[in-house]
């Protein structure tokens, strides 16, 4: 169309640790600026080896996303009158990967989820079309099924809630339709299965191989999640100082941070320790570089493989079957009968401390009825005018003053029996 804007833009090259890295610098026409991370950056004048980029290469990338072919960068503003429900989903996806940077694992659910959604609503329905009443109908269709928890429903509406305020400000949509739909009361009953720890060391004495034995130890006595058992290195045990570092995750065949995005520090038990130390005097995959727990090849061990073994070891070992992320669980409820929440908290590296509040009903108060029995006690002598310890002597004479008239009417039905008239009243 004569007179409209297009996209323009340049390749920048930004020096990182690992090397040079080429970036698409883009101004879309309706005055966003952009930042696309294109690959490594090949300078040399030999041929560039697999995943590096000439400058050539960089700049066709850069002309692909100018002409809007690659649909991972959105550089064309579409009216808020005529974008579809499909474009403004690939939009956010877009957004969340590459602008928020979201994890690997949590762009493929959002994808998965994407699907469902768009075959609900239609990836060529218009998105001013979608209204609330519209979406509180599908709820309420998703909870008549039951087929999904009401957790699951909660975070297809929260998608879908995100999907449109971005809407909102890319494509100048007015409102959010699903800002006025209810969602669903989650209830947690904060049960869940645990192993003791000599269950764990009955657990690893069934497992395979020396190898099993010393994960399953270390899940159970450190609380580490499965992606990052999978990316422990021998330079993240803490000899000296009875740590492990937990500096990155791998998940989906991809290594990063944690989850929570930041590295953390979990104390190294004695069990998990001596479980470490039989096995860093294996044959090989003992250098400081090389991961923990390997397969074969010295890779990364496969989660699902490991799952499976884990099961097995609990079959033998004649225990309940419990997931692999209840060892987690198992930590989380013996770190709080030692540690202050907001410790296990940083331990566990949860981002919020309601989720670690779901052990609280397992920190010790052996001695809570006999706290609160005292409590009652000096309340109520407090209130009598009385001193700790001075009740003998405020009850002294007490029965020989009352009359044969008020012991029968104190001893009769609907009435407490206590030592001190001031205090007679009627059950309610």
């Amino acid at each position: 169309m004569p007179g409209e804007r297009k996209p323009t833009g340049f390749i920048r090259v930004i020096r990182r640790a690992g090397g040079p890295v080429f970036f698409a610098m883009v101004r879309t026409p309706d005055g966003r600026r952009l930042q696309r991370k294109l690959g490594p950056a090949w300078v040399r004048r030999s041929r560039p080896p697999e995943g590096y980029l000439t400058r050539a290469q960089a700049e066709a990338k850069l002309q692909a996303i100018l002409r809007g072919e690659d649909q991972s960068v959105a550089v064309r503003a579409v009216p808020g009158e005529d974008v579809t429900f499909g474009a403004a989903g690939q939009e956010w996806l877009r957004y969340v990967e590459h602008d928020r940077k979201r994890r690997p694992s949590t762009v493929r659910d959002y994808r998965q989820e994407l699907r469902h959604l768009f075959t609900e609503f239609g990836e060529e329905t218009a998105l001013r079309s979608i209204t609330m009443a519209r979406i509180d109908a599908y709820r309420e269709r998703l909870v008549a099924e039951g087929r999904l928890s009401a957790r699951t429903i909660n975070k297809r509406l929260t998608q879908l809630h995100a999907i449109f305020k971005r809407a909102q400000r890319v494509h100048g949509l007015p409102s959010n339709p699903v800002a006025g739909v209810e969602r669903q009361p989650e209830r947690r009953s904060g049960e869940f299965q645990v192993l003791n720890p000599r269950e764990v060391r009955l657990v690893a004495a069934n497992a395979t191989s020396e190898q099993d034995a010393a994960i399953f130890t270390v899940a159970a006595f450190t609380g580490l999640r499965m992606g990052e058992l999978r990316a422990l290195r021998w330079s993240d045990i803490d000899w000296t100082l009875g740590l492990v570092h937990v500096c990155r995750s791998y998940t989906h065949r991809s290594e990063g941070l944690p989850k929570s995005g930041r590295v953390r520090s979990v104390p190294l038990v004695d069990q998990a320790a001596r479980a470490l130390d039989e096995l860093s005097r294996r044959e090989r995959w003992t250098d400081d570089d090389d991961l923990v727990f390997v397969n074969p090849r010295g890779g990364q061990v496969d989660d699902s493989a490991l799952r499976r073994r884990f099961y097995a070891a609990l079959a033998s070992a004649e225990l309940p079957r419990i997931r692999f992320h209840d060892l987690r669980h198992t930590f989380g409820t013996l770190a709080v009968q030692a540690f202050a929440l907001s410790d296990v908290k940083a331990y566990m590296g949860h981002a919020d401390v309601q989720t670690t509040m779901i052990y609280v009903h397992h920190v010790p108060q052996h001695d809570a009825a006999a706290r609160l029995t005292e409590l009652i006690r000096m309340r109520a002598e407090e209130e009598v005018g009385c001193t700790p310890g001075a009740r003998e002597e405020a009850d002294t004479g007490t029965e020989e003053a009352e009359t044969p008239q008020e012991r029968e009417v104190r001893s009769g039905p609907g009435w407490i029996r206590t030592t001190d008239r001031r205090i007679m009243s009627p059950l309610l």
